[in-house]
């Protein structure tokens, strides 16, 4: 199972000020634009793998329950929140560092899960999605010796 959204190498930094302004800077932009400029916002994930199951934390507070989706189709799990009304336009606020808005996460499943007895369950503002594994697909880790 894999998050198909990756978006970068894991290096901080990169030599990002030495690049400033050059053909890096246009790319980045227009990398920006795609994941920021749809109205999505980048909600965390974390995968947890126990031996029976996978299970994903997906970090997203202050959300209304109900306009949480989960779903698979073509073996793939996606995960959205559609919120039905726009608070944000009545709120006035001096300073925004986050908001409640759309999001939406997809996970190829790889056929290693048992889609049907897949279980979801949100408090806290952890949204825990349980993945049973399929005995048929998942082989068990094999120790190597090394000579």
């Amino acid at each position: 199972m894999y998050n198909e959204n990756r978006c970068h190498s894991g290096k901080m930094n990169n030599g990002w000020g030495r690049r400033f302004g050059g053909h890096h800077h246009r790319r980045f932009a227009q990398h920006a634009q795609e994941i920021f400029g749809s109205g999505f916002r980048r909600v965390p994930a974390n995968i947890e793998e126990t031996d029976e199951s996978l299970i994903i934390h997906l970090f997203a507070p202050a959300l209304v329950k109900e306009d949480l989706k989960v779903i698979t189709k073509d073996d793939v799990l996606t995960i959205s929140y559609t919120p039905k009304e726009d608070a944000e336009s009545t709120e006035k606020f001096s300073r925004r560092e986050y908001s409640n808005g759309a999001f939406e996460r997809a996970f190829a499943l790889n056929g290693k899960v048992l889609s049907e007895n897949i279980s979801a369950s949100y408090a806290d503002g952890i949204l825990k999605i349980t993945l049973p594994k399929n005995p048929e697909t998942n082989i068990p880790a094999k120790d190597i010796a090394v000579n």
